[in-house]
């Protein structure tokens, strides 16, 4: 059986990070297996936000944090049903605001947060035809 071809993003975060519930508050995320190391941090831990994946590593000699870089090292694009919803619900738990939901030409709804370990997440919905046609006439 051949399985299918998907994409894991693995966000790097700094050392000693033991608190990772923001993915779960903000998301719904679970998480499905986690390892930690000796003073009980996270080393790696794998989730998923209604069937997609993602990991969280402790950086290291190949990926760095945000912090350690200086600024977002990664963009994850978020597709919801209730950008609006989701928004506020990551800065509930704990996101910062770097771009309020609006409707795009291009035909989306987005807005953009910063997780608490520096990651931006783009959440976002394909606006319907008739969602479009509103924003194209009311332009």
């Amino acid at each position: 059986m051949e399985s299918r071809t998907t994409f894991v993003p693995v966000l790097s975060v700094k050392s000693g990070v033991t608190d990772v519930e923001f993915y779960r508050n903000a998301f719904g995320a679970e998480q499905l297996w986690r390892l930690n190391n000796p003073d009980g941090s996270v080393h790696v831990a794998a989730f998923s936000i209604r069937g997609a994946m993602f990991r969280m590593h402790e950086e290291g000699k190949q990926a760095s944090s945000p912090d350690k870089a200086g600024t977002t090292t990664v963009t994850i694009a978020l597709v919801v049903d209730d950008v609006h919803a989701v928004v506020q619900s990551a800065m509930t738990a704990g996101a910062i605001l770097v771009s309020p939901v609006k409707d795009y030409e291009y035909g989306y709804r987005q807005g953009e947060v910063r997780d608490p370990f520096g990651h931006c997440w783009l959440i976002e919905k394909l606006l319907s035809r008739e969602d479009l046609y509103n924003f194209v006439q009311n332009a």
